[in-house]
């Protein structure tokens, strides 16, 4: 056990978890790559859990925030702040919500707490639809909404939580349905659940599941649910924090594969934008963002540094298009992992779009999650130079692999080739 581990365990909490029986200690990168205190190399296939979304040491990233720290590093929202004003302007169309306005805050679990706060406020109701194996963040209202018991360590709440079906397309009592079954069985068990309720405010649902393992329902399913949901003036909140910015290779957020009947009410964001630095919002139509009848500003939400951070790393990633980038590398390498699965006998499915990736893991022969098989290659992994995550509702047994999408396709078949010989040592 080093000092520093040591160190950490004798101050920090028993519940803030760390990877690998030997946790590393990360000093440095560049491009797609760390080094460790001990001067390991590694690729890097999860880029800080979706966060380093460009690359590690973007000079463009780097220069803006050095710039803008030599100017002035803090101010608040009580005074004007020309980055912050900048970014909202850009984000608000990208966003593709008419008449948006944009609330900046400095994580995904603080941009959640908001959108809830508004669709509460918006509605008059503390109830909320959030989605089975969800995850929303860590506050106290974001794991009252949050569906996967891995990430749920209480049972108080300040809100009232129904769990609907439809974010998980391969288990579950509609698993074998096909694709427009399962969203009209989904569809029908919304309607059942509204109709045996009252003044529900909002539905609350990631397009991808991150920490739920990549999982997702067919294209098409928040669609529907939304023609349900405006009937009932129910709001939608589309969890873009892991899926977007380009991530999914497709859409530029996860919302545009349901996006037959336009846009969410409100968007939450956070991770990739920032490129490490911390950044979260909500996006929300004005009506719904000007809903709240008392002040408020944010301290640290939208500092001028932070926000000089996401305007050079969203223009980096628009004029390279990474998107692009995340379709091609992250579907030739989606194909490569497939083709290594077949043969596995531990894989249970590999998914996921663009530069978004789950392997889930069962005991062979089985649908029964193996975690211990999971834990296993994500050390062999470590041991062969690469990175990867883990996730999933069932026991964390799915390996998450997110890197960042200036990915090459070289460094892709590097990543692919370590996975091989990890998933063959099981």
């Amino acid at each position: 056990m080093t000092d520093l581990y040591q160190r950490h365990r004798a101050v920090l909490p028993d519940w803030l978890t760390l990877y690998y029986e030997d946790p590393i200690e990360l000093t440095h990168g560049e491009g797609r790559y760390v080094w460790d205190a001990e001067g390991n190399k590694y690729l890097d296939f999860f880029g800080g859990v979706l966060t380093t979304m460009t690359a590690h040491a973007l000079p463009e990233v780097t220069k803006a925030v050095s710039d803008q720290a030599a100017r002035i590093i803090h101010s608040s929202t009580l005074y004007l702040d020309r980055p912050m004003v900048e970014l909202a302007e850009r984000i608000a169309q990208l966003s593709g919500i008419p008449d948006a306005r944009v609330f900046f805050t400095t994580s995904g679990t603080e941009a959640n707490d908001a959108a809830l706060l508004l669709a509460t406020a918006y509605n008059r109701s503390n109830q909320i639809l959030a989605m089975r194996n969800s995850y929303h963040g860590r506050s106290f209202s974001a794991v009252s909404i949050t569906g996967n018991r891995s990430w749920s360590p209480t049972s108080l709440s300040p809100l009232q939580t129904l769990y609907v079906h439809g974010g998980v397309r391969s288990r579950g009592p509609y698993a074998t349905l096909s694709d427009a079954e399962f969203i009209d069985a989904c569809v029908a068990d919304l309607e059942d659940m509204l109709g045996q309720t009252r003044g529900v405010a909002a539905l609350i649902a990631e397009p991808i599941q991150g920490v739920g393992g990549f999982t997702s329902p067919p294209d098409g399913l928040y669609a529907a649910f939304r023609q349900v949901l405006d009937r009932h003036g129910v709001l939608w909140i589309a969890d873009e924090v892991q899926t977007g910015w380009g991530r999914t290779g497709e859409h530029f957020w996860g919302w545009e594969a349901h996006g037959q009947h336009g846009p969410p009410d409100m968007l939450t964001f956070a991770k990739g934008i920032g490129n490490g630095m911390s950044v979260g919002g909500v996006v929300a139509r004005a009506e719904v963002m000007n809903c709240l009848d008392a002040n408020s500003f944010s301290t640290f939400g939208g500092s001028p540094v932070t926000m000089a951070a996401g305007l050079a790393n969203l223009t980096y990633l628009l004029e390279h298009d990474l998107q692009g980038n995340a379709r091609r590398v992250g579907g030739m390498l989606l194909e490569r992992l497939r083709a290594i699965g077949a043969s596995a006998p531990h894989v249970r499915e590999v998914r996921g779009r663009g530069l978004m990736i789950g392997i889930e893991l069962a005991r062979p022969g089985t649908d029964e999650a193996d975690p211990d098989a999971a834990s296993a290659v994500l050390e062999a992994a470590r041991d062969g130079g690469l990175l990867v995550g883990k996730g999933g509702g069932h026991n964390t047994s799915v390996l998450r692999i997110a890197p960042p999408l200036s990915l090459t396709v070289a460094e892709a078949e590097e990543g692919a080739a370590v996975l091989e010989q990890a998933l063959r040592g099981l």
